[in-house]
């Protein structure tokens, strides 16, 4: 089992910045991966940026050169700082890990986080 505690949402104006914070418990140990999500109103969920173990990242177009997401392992927490916001990254932001057991991947989410970028 997994638990995830996301924060840092919030409102901030155009071209602003806000930091987002994942903290795991658990079964942490079994985490690959952890990425954000975003989820704006009647729109579907979409991949922000993932980080593996590892270090390597991956970015959705929209976001790539202003979001970063990092990992502190020692921690068990990951971040995306997300710098020169706009009114289009409004949305519910989700933190996702992926941790793997018994020949399965497992899926686990955060409650989510409401950002709000005001024009």
């Amino acid at each position: 089992q997994v638990q995830l505690v996301e924060s840092g949402g919030g409102l901030v104006q155009a071209g602003g910045s806000l930091r987002l914070s994942c903290a795991a418990s658990g079964s942490t140990y079994s985490i690959k991966t952890i990425g954000w999500y975003r989820q704006a109103p009647e729109k579907q969920r979409e991949l922000v940026a993932n980080i593996s173990k590892d270090g390597s990242t991956n970015y959705a177009d929209s976001v790539k050169g202003r979001f970063t997401i990092s990992r502190d392992n020692a921690k068990n927490t990951v971040y995306l700082q997300m710098d020169s916001l706009k009114p289009e990254d409004t949305a519910a932001y989700y933190c996702k890990a992926d941790s793997y057991g018994f020949g399965l991947r497992f899926p686990y989410w955060g409650q989510g986080t409401q950002v709000t970028v005001s024009s």
